[in-house]
């Protein structure tokens, strides 16, 4: 199976990175440069460091170094990969749940056929946790004098500044339908509606890159937020979706944004719904088990892939009819639906459970490392998010019948998402406090 490790060593030749890469004209080649294969046809071998530099703010900027030079390949051809054949021929675009330095370790990645990148709070507390990538500008902020959440807000902002540029190729090339880079705002805000739309501001101002998405939580009372974000032409990926009726709200708060937007042209608006996957059967398995009758037995694993089956159902009728139409006139652009928390936490379940039966056009899968291998090595390439509807509809149904109440399903896993990022979050300010004290007495 092809790591992600490997990855990062694969496809990076001259021509690609000046024709697909986000450096391009900014002195991006890559000399002796080939194409190196998933099976290891050809190989990569550290002979040279190569410095890649894109736009700042202030000019030429250094992003980081390549150590990774490839051996001259066999042939010329560089083959597609189960990514590319995704989007293209099923109209689903595949992108990566995962962020941290160095950035340019997406540059493979990107070639591959990831074509966007999301992150939130126990991603960034993963990265910077475990990496001292982030040592030298933490010690500089630190030594500037800045406190301690607005030091996490400098790096964070780094690297979704330094993605976005990488990704910026994909968004022009589309006109803005791919390309995207994702960040949430505080955790703690997760039930303040104005204090919500003020962070989002802020954070979209503060990243200034065309190709960022503010991540807003489908709480109730952030809807109000989305719809008053979106109406300020703030792009938006609404995150933490568990429940059809959630979701129908999020739709909604998305055309409302929409028909409140001042202006004429609606088409640098943008938005994804993240509706969340494996976390659902995580939970309704368990009330299964609890039930423990046959019937409840073998609806184990099905619950997560009918409630979005059900989901892709209600984007197609929301965005059809009148009032869609309407917005389409003004260039307005569908919400499409993003399959979020794709990995699989049952070990007794296939490793693409929550990738291969979600595959349909107008549609984003993201992917954190475990999925991405899996999907990568042996996933299949055919629309299946519509070929069992009745399926699907029966088993969510069956579900319910058996005693499991959606919406407290739906009500629990926002709970506990909104609680394990504010966790995180509070976890990695308090680290950080930590290493602030002892850089503080060092220089004392």
């Amino acid at each position: 199976m092809a790591t992600i490790a490997q990855l990062r060593c694969a496809q990076v030749s001259s021509s690609t990175i000046a024709n697909a890469n986000p450096l391009e004209g900014r002195k991006s080649g890559l000399s002796n440069g080939g194409f190196v294969d998933f099976k290891g046809k050809f190989s990569a071998v550290p002979l040279f460091a190569q410095t890649i530099y894109s736009r700042g703010d202030g000019g030429a900027r250094k992003l980081s170094r390549l150590r990774c030079a490839l051996a001259e390949p066999k042939t010329k051809v560089e083959k597609k990969t189960i990514l590319h054949e995704l989007y293209e021929q099923q109209g689903q675009s595949p992108w990566y749940d995962n962020l941290r330095r160095p950035v340019t370790d997406l540059i493979p990645l990107i070639e591959s056929g990831v074509r966007g990148i999301t992150s939130n709070p126990t991603i960034f507390e993963r990265a910077i946790i475990s990496s001292d990538a982030y040592d030298d500008q933490f010690r500089q902020l630190i030594n500037e004098g800045k406190g301690v959440e607005d030091t996490y807000w400098e790096l964070v902002i780094k690297d979704i500044q330094d993605a976005c540029e990488l990704f910026e190729p994909i968004y022009d090339a589309t006109e803005g339908a791919d390309g995207y880079v994702s960040v949430e705002v505080s955790p703690r805000l997760a039930l303040e509606t104005e204090g919500t739309v003020e962070a989002a501001k802020w954070l979209h101002k503060r990243v200034n890159r065309r190709n960022v998405y503010i991540k807003i939580p489908a709480t109730a009372e952030c809807i109000p937020s989305i719809k008053q974000v979106i109406s300020l032409g703030i792009s938006v990926n609404v995150t933490l979706i568990f429940s059809l009726p959630r979701y129908e709200a999020v739709i909604d708060a998305y055309m409302e944004g929409l028909e409140s937007f001042k202006g004429d042209d609606l088409s640098k608006i943008t938005s994804v719904a993240s509706f969340f996957v494996s976390r659902v059967d995580t939970l309704v398995d368990k009330k299964l088990e609890k039930i423990g009758t046959d019937d409840a037995l073998a609806l184990r694993g099905k619950a997560a892939t009918a409630q979005a089956v059900l989901a892709y159902k209600l984007y197609q009728e929301k965005f059809s009819g009148p009032r869609w139409e309407a917005l389409e006139k003004r260039g307005a652009r569908k919400q499409r639906v993003l399959w979020a928390s794709t990995s699989v936490k049952n070990p007794a379940y296939p490793d693409t459970l929550y990738v291969n039966p979600l595959i349909g056009p107008d549609s984003v899968t993201t992917m954190p490392d475990q999925a991405l291998q899996a999907f990568m090595d042996h996933g299949n390439v055919s629309r299946t998010i519509d070929a069992n509807f009745e399926e699907a509809k029966n088993a969510y149904n069956a579900i319910e019948k058996i005693g499991i109440d959606w919406a407290e399903v739906g009500s629990l896993l926002e709970l506990e998402g909104v609680e394990s990022f504010k966790k995180s979050f509070d976890s990695l300010l308090v680290s950080l406090d930590g290493k602030a004290d002892l850089l503080k007495r060092a220089n004392s």
